[in-house]
């Protein structure tokens, strides 16, 4: 790989020039995590997912689980380019009336599980695994389960959020402390973190993945399955009935996710919007995401 400083006076960022490959994100380990990939063999898709289940575990104050994958892709193979929506739904219980007339609240809070939709981050992955990849799920998952089991240097940023919240977590998030107060205490900046709970997580997905063969695919579905069907999807279902947790009403309430709407759902493929902007087609997310807001302004 040769890097050259780019010489447009109108940008700080670098250019990269190279004949192989070249993965950018906002953590070196999760960057290196994804040039590895490459370097193992594993196309653009099987380092994009491996990248991403990392930053999960080292950037835990930017994403997560339970997130959401809006995604733009160009595979030449099909010679067009295409959008993944993996933006999940509210649940199917999350009513105006049980918010407003049942709860009384005017707005839906935003943190706590009223809050909390479908988590579209797992099935999406996996989607992109599956239709664009070429490795196994073992694979894009070991170099996650190892940083969240074995440590990795928490980031000054991920320090201070924690700093943030520490109050909350003490007194009303108690399951959220005993994760990121480890010793009763906000974790410093570049301490070895861990994460157990996460590591035992997709170590049991990738578990009963395996158990369905050697096949790709088939292990691929039975991971999907232990998560959206199995174990995963109902920890969350019985969290939410079971736990009252508090939010920015100043109030406990329990959530109204349950098992059957993250069973229900499935990311989807669809034709990107798109805008003719000089010799550039610009394409972005339809309108469940800010992508066509972008393109009216470019417009």
């Amino acid at each position: 790989m040769v890097s050259k400083i780019n010489p447009n006076p109108f940008t700080t960022r670098p250019e990269i020039d190279g004949t192989f490959g070249v993965v950018t994100t906002t953590h070196w380990i999760a960057t290196a995590v994804g040039m590895a990939t490459l370097e193992k063999g594993g196309n653009a898709f099987d380092a994009a997912v491996a990248t991403a289940f990392t930053l999960q575990v080292v950037e835990p104050h930017l994403n997560g689980p339970g997130g959401d994958v809006p995604g733009i892709l160009d595979d030449v193979r099909k010679g067009r380019p295409e959008v993944i929506c993996g933006q999940g739904p509210a649940p199917a219980g999350a009513t105006i009336k049980l918010y407003r007339d049942e709860l009384g609240l005017d707005l839906v809070p935003g943190t706590g599980l009223l809050a909390a939709c479908v988590p579209g981050m797992f099935e999406t992955w996996m989607l992109l695994l599956r239709d664009y990849g070429t490795m196994k799920l073992a694979d894009v998952l070991a170099p996650a389960i190892s940083y969240a089991r074995d440590g990795y240097p928490l980031v000054e940023r991920a320090s201070a959020t924690i700093a943030m919240v520490e109050d909350l977590f003490r007194e009303h998030w108690p399951t959220s402390a005993a994760v990121y107060l480890p010793g009763g205490k906000v974790p410093a900046p570049n301490v070895l973190f861990r994460n157990g709970g996460i590591a035992d997580t997709y170590a049991r997905i990738l578990r009963e993945a395996e158990s369905a063969g050697a096949d790709r695919v088939k292990q691929i579905e039975r991971a999907r399955k232990a998560w959206s069907q199995g174990f995963v999807a109902e920890a969350i279902d019985t969290f939410c009935r079971t736990q009252e947790v508090m939010d920015t009403s100043g109030e406990r309430h329990r959530g109204v996710l349950t098992v059957d709407d993250i069973a229900r759902w499935q990311p989807r493929i669809e034709a990107p919007a798109t805008l003719q902007y000089g010799d550039f087609t610009v394409c972005k997310g339809g309108v469940w995401s800010q992508g066509p807001a972008m393109l009216q302004q470019l417009a």
